[in-house]
């Protein structure tokens, strides 16, 4: 049930409504007290609807910052934040500086002042981000050729030599060479899978991701696969082969960081005047793929896109990789929050006209 302020609480706090900060006020609860008018815009939203209720129902949960609270309120302290993630359904997410000081007025004990990242530092960010990937990519796929030839020499040497050998022994050596040439030829195919041209058609995103399912399903029969979808979405333009082994790759290492026993969920909405590789789209679609897993470890959260890194010990770390790239050929994005018990992979694909596309 909602809590009612005191009749007072408008004086007490009428010295922030003219602040162009967002500010909220929050007890010792972490229930909201109050918004002040540029809270409400930022994050579009009214005090009727969140006063009185857990701070959870304005920010969702960013990795950190219930903790950070808590020590604020046990410690009486100031804290500042960077960078939370504040997801909004159908919009597009808040990147956060986030203030907190310890206040007793009325019945508020923490004061929070958020304000947004700089947006030319948040652009300077991904766009290092994403020449350091490129390279990496790059690295890989150079290497990928370098490797590939030698491999057909050696596979075709060891087919010639297990012809002259009578010791049966020695000619399971020989098939092991084979065998292991062959992975390694596929692993570097994989690697230089991206480099297809794309074909692009319009689709119905939910039948690829209804494909995706089905594969899930089929390679592990434990997993429960939810659907949470907005049937009203359009279609979108866009290569049918890479967005289900996109999407599939992403499913994929859920269900394996689950150990294939767990739960799915595939979840799409509209994401309105996002920002994707520095184009600004009126609508896009969003697709999440939450899992209830582990998480990814923290070593290499940062790293999780790139080539060859893999929280799996038998992992060969493309799968992300190739999926971000595909997901880039359409001009979208592919983020990811992570916490024990909950990962949440999100990617954006723009809606464009068929004259843009």
């Amino acid at each position: 049930m909602q809590n009612d302020l005191p009749d007072t609480a408008p004086s007490a706090f009428s010295g922030l409504e003219l602040l162009s900060s967002a500010v909220v006020l929050v007890d010792d609860q972490l229930v909201v007290r109050y918004l002040n008018p540029s809270a409400e815009n930022l994050f579009a939203t009214s005090s009727r609807k969140i006063v009185g209720y857990s701070l959870r129902r304005l920010l969702g949960d960013p990795a950190g910052l219930e903790s950070a609270l808590n020590n604020v309120l046990r410690d009486n302290w100031s804290y500042t934040g960077h960078n939370l993630k504040v997801l909004r359904a159908g919009m597009e997410t808040l990147h956060l500086d986030c203030t907190v000081t310890p206040v007793e007025v009325v019945d508020a004990r923490l004061l929070l002042e958020f304000r947004p990242m700089d947006a030319q530092l948040k652009v300077a960010r991904e766009e290092q981000l994403a020449h350091q990937q490129q390279a990496n990519r790059e690295l890989v796929r150079n290497l990928a050729h370098e490797i590939k030839n030698p491999l057909g020499g050696i596979r075709g040497s060891a087919q010639l030599l297990e012809r002259e050998l009578d010791d049966t022994q020695l000619r399971e050596y020989t098939q092991v060479i084979i065998a292991e040439a062959d992975r390694l030829q596929e692993l570097m195919s994989r690697l230089l899978t991206s480099h297809r041209m794309m074909q692009p058609t319009q689709l119905n995103l939910h039948d690829v991701i209804e494909r995706v399912r089905r594969l899930i399903l089929a390679e592990f029969p434990s997993i429960e696969v939810r659907r949470d979808y907005d049937t009203s979405l359009p279609s979108v333009t866009g290569d049918r082969e890479q967005l289900i082994q996109a999407i599939l790759n992403v499913a994929r290492n859920a269900a394996q960081a689950m150990q294939g026993c767990g739960e799915i969920v595939m979840r799409t909405r509209a994401a309105r005047q996002v920002t994707l590789a520095k184009r600004r789209f009126k609508l896009a679609v969003q697709l999440q793929v939450i899992d209830n897993g582990p998480g990814i470890p923290d070593d290499i959260r940062d790293r999780i896109f790139y080539p060859l890194v893999s929280g799996r010990e038998n992992g060969s770390g493309l799968g992300l990789s190739l999926a971000q790239s595909f997901i880039e050929q359409h001009q979208g994005a592919i983020e990811v929050e992570s916490r024990p018990g909950r990962t949440c992979f999100t990617l954006f694909i723009p809606i464009t006209r068929d004259a843009d596309a």
